[in-house]
């Protein structure tokens, strides 16, 4: 459980934020300079706020009116930054063992082997950080911070440093840590595609210091104000389906959603478990009959409930499969040619592939 309630001015800059999550991972999204860096130091000691009371597992460490402040050291906070801040006159190996030197309980070696086995650092333990790819070092960092045995880890923005290339290299890493761990995270970001791939059930949103929103990842998708213009034209939504098979053979799981039928490349789950699927507006076509002699997999039956013009040339289509919610943004055209309304049956085609660069979490204990 993490609950805020801060205030704290910082030169012509007032942080004054108030939410409660107890969600696994909790993505904090925001603007550059909207204070996410700020606040994330001060849940981890290094900054102290004016007033008010920070609460992290049940465990209070800061509360003005009690005098209550637990300095960083004792907060049991895991931390990466959005660069390394590795030792470079250390290997992995002694960064590493530099986390585990302030762990309460010092991990037994198959805690470390786990955390390298989990990074996939083990052929870099022996190599010095200035031979380091940047996406290298970041997993080394994560498992520096994951050996201080921490109540709770801390990621602040850590793919901004990182080209495509290296972002793509180590997000899976993190969602892995997010799979496997039972660690609270509260992953920062600007970007929404990374907070999504991460934060699929909870998201608290800062803008100028204050919080615009704390509460369900899909409710958030659902507000276009919060997002900005550019990243909400292709927020799209998160669908949930359980897991009925895989199909080896083909490298795809087969998931059943809202009575219907969906395939998406193999994940690691076992039958019976319930994952989300971020699903884009651009990846999604609509056809008025069951199209058919098609290569994508996917055609789910949909009812409209709104049409939205979104700009000169396009229409966000909003739809429920089920009980879910689906869009897709096509061209006004398109929109016309087809004769849409509300309340019309429509069939909307997802590519298998489409999916590949996206989110899936299991849903249970988040």
């Amino acid at each position: 459980m993490l609950s805020i309630d801060i205030a704290h001015r910082q030169g012509d800059f007032t942080l004054e934020c108030a939410f409660d999550s107890d969600a696994r991972v909790t993505g904090l999204f925001g603007p550059s300079g909207a204070g996410k860096s700020s606040l994330l130091r001060i849940i981890a000691g290094l900054v102290r706020p004016d007033r008010g009371r920070v609460e992290l597992a049940g465990r209070c460490v800061f509360d003005s009116q009690a005098g209550v402040h637990v300095p960083a050291h004792r907060r049991r906070i895991g931390y990466v930054f959005q660069r390394a801040r590795l030792f470079a006159h250390l290997n992995v190996r002694h960064n590493l063992g530099y986390g585990a030197w302030f762990a309460r309980e010092k991990p037994v070696r198959a805690r470390f082997e786990q955390v390298v086995d989990m990074l996939d650092i083990g052929p870099l333990l022996g190599r010095r950080i200035h031979g380091l790819s940047g996406g290298e070092q970041q997993r080394v960092a994560i498992g520096r911070a994951l050996l201080s045995n921490p109540a709770m880890l801390l990621l602040d923005e850590p793919l901004a440093s990182l080209d495509v290339a290296r972002r793509q290299e180590v997000l899976p890493y993190i969602e892995r840590l997010s799979a496997e761990s039972e660690l609270p995270i509260l992953f920062v970001s600007h970007q929404l595609d990374e907070l999504l791939r991460l934060a699929n059930r909870r998201v608290v949103a800062i803008r100028d210091g204050r919080v615009t929103f704390s509460g369900p990842t899909a409710e958030f998708l659902a507000q276009p104000a919060l997002l900005g213009a550019e990243q909400a034209r292709d927020a799209g939504v998160l669908l949930r389906g359980e897991i009925v098979a895989h199909v080896l053979a083909d490298g795809l799981t087969e998931l059943a959603c809202g009575g219907q039928l969906l395939y998406v490349p193999q994940v690691e789950h076992a039958a019976g478990a319930e994952i989300t699927l971020h699903v884009r507006a651009r990846d999604v076509m609509l056809a008025r009959e069951r199209p058919q002699d098609i290569s994508a997999l996917n055609v789910l039956e949909a009812r409209i409930e709104r049409l939205a013009n979104d700009g000169d040339y396009a229409v966000n289509v909003q739809m429920r499969v089920g009980e879910q919610p689906l869009e897709a943004r096509i061209t006004r055209r398109s929109a016309q040619a087809l004769a849409l309304a509300p309340g019309q049956t429509v069939h909307a085609v997802i590519k298998s592939l489409a999916l590949a660069e996206q989110a899936w979490e299991r849903l249970g204990g988040l």
